[in-house]
């Protein structure tokens, strides 16, 4: 009997996860994600704990300004929250986070287009047919670029900010502070940034180096990376309003940035999430390459220094101790973040931002009004007897952690 329980049990559960893994959500405007409605749903259809979602979410509150939370396990939506200024069809700048499209959408170009681009990842790009607005090379450092360093940030380009750092072989080190990217010369500026090493001796936080990327694949497809991304991601998925945030005051970028600044519905970003997920398919189309999304958590030869792999940070070894080593997720400023945890079936998708974010201008898409009442919020300082706000890519990390913590099984 207890063996014949076992067997009928193991079938059920092999069901159940098949029935899972062939599940994907229809458009928001034809009725969207199927949910997990209260606490017993969570359990029974998701073996979430609802009680600790909530949890997490009162922790992603103390984040940031505006923000939310989404959870989606075994393709329920089993938590969506927001508050501030964040909503489902907001459409704010999420910053960094759209380094992930721009490395999905150089993964699709790698397959779609081989016979331009044969080497792949490791094709040197500061050439002719890449590169040609590089050349003559100011740096001849530059020539030993490959794209697969450009995506896992080695390529030898200097850190950004006040404080850049660099990693060596797991060991950290400042870097001077130099000019970064100009948005009114955002292609001349990304290929001309200061070099700090030669191409692959190190890792440093450069947003150049994705955009640069973004470059290659604007001459090898003849399409701008916006309308790349909308023709073999957003249309298949049927996302909603979508769009970059190219709109700067009175200047309008020409092309997306490759480093980041796409606007996407909260529950789009989970399809997006959901789609690597499923390694890269999407119903019975395969969006990405399997053998793409399979590289995004694992380590890369691109990268031997850290635990960044193709524009996602990926828990590998095991830094997040609290979160399964198959974690991969990629942050953005202001609090974004989109992570997907394969071995527990789990999208989640961290809203952030202050206020300008959610500027409509910068895209120029319709919004709806917004929230205000968390305009004038300000971070709780760390006291001996209150942990405070904890923002960035610390917040993002301790949420995935509490989430984890949510998975009953």
């Amino acid at each position: 009997m207890n063996a014949f329980r076992i067997v009928f049990v193991s079938f059920l559960v092999s069901e159940f996860v098949t029935c899972a893994a062939d599940y994907f959500p229809a458009p928001d405007s034809a009725g969207g994600w199927r949910t997990a409605k209260d606490a017993t749903q969570a359990r029974e259809l998701a073996a979430m704990d609802l009680s600790k979602l909530e949890q997490a979410w009162e922790f992603t509150q103390r984040c940031t300004q505006n923000g939310g939370l989404l959870v989606v396990r075994r393709g329920y939506l089993v938590f969506e929250k927001y508050f501030g200024r964040a909503s489902r069809d907001a459409n704010p700048d999420m910053a960094s986070t759209g380094k992930a499209y721009t490395s999905i959408a150089c993964g699709i170009m790698l397959r779609e287009f081989r016979d331009k681009i044969p080497e792949g990842l490791d094709t040197k790009v500061f050439t002719e047919a890449f590169l040609p607005e590089g050349l003559p090379l100011d740096d001849v450092r530059r020539a030993d670029i490959t794209l697969g360093q450009l995506l896992c940030m080695t390529g030898g380009y200097n850190g950004e900010g006040q404080s850049p750092t660099a990693v060596v072989m797991g060991k950290a080190f400042p870097l001077k502070a130099v000019p970064g990217q100009n948005i009114r010369d955002l292609d001349t500026s990304s290929l001309r940034c200061a070099m700090w090493t030669n191409a692959g001796a190190g890792y440093s936080y450069s947003s150049p180096e994705p955009h640069i990327a973004s470059m290659v694949l604007r001459r090898v497809t003849g399409m701008e990376l916006q309308d790349y991304i909308n023709e073999r991601l957003a249309r298949p998925m049927g996302w909603g309003a979508w769009g970059y945030c190219l709109h700067r005051g009175d200047f309008t970028m020409p092309h997306a940035n490759g480093a980041g600044s796409i606007a996407v519905h909260a529950t789009d970003a989970l399809r997006f999430g959901y789609c690597l997920l499923r390694e890269g398919r999407w119903g019975d189309r395969q969006l990405v390459p399997a053998d793409y999304i399979a590289k995004c958590n694992q380590p890369s030869p691109y990268n031997p220094h850290c635990p960044f792999t193709l524009q996602f940070e990926q828990n590998s070894d095991g830094h997040v101790a609290g979160a399964p080593r198959d974690a991969f997720w990629k942050s953005g400023a202001g609090g974004f973040g989109l992570l997907i945890v394969p071995s527990l079936d789990l999208v989640i998708y961290k809203m952030g931002g202050n206020n300008g974010q959610y500027d409509p201008t910068l895209t120029g898409l319709p919004q709806a009004e917004p929230d205000h009442s968390r305009d004038e919020w300000k971070p709780i300082q760390r006291t001996p007897f209150h942990e405070g706000s904890m923002g960035g890519d610390d917040g993002l990390r301790r949420v995935l952690e509490m989430v984890c913590a949510a998975v009953r099984e």
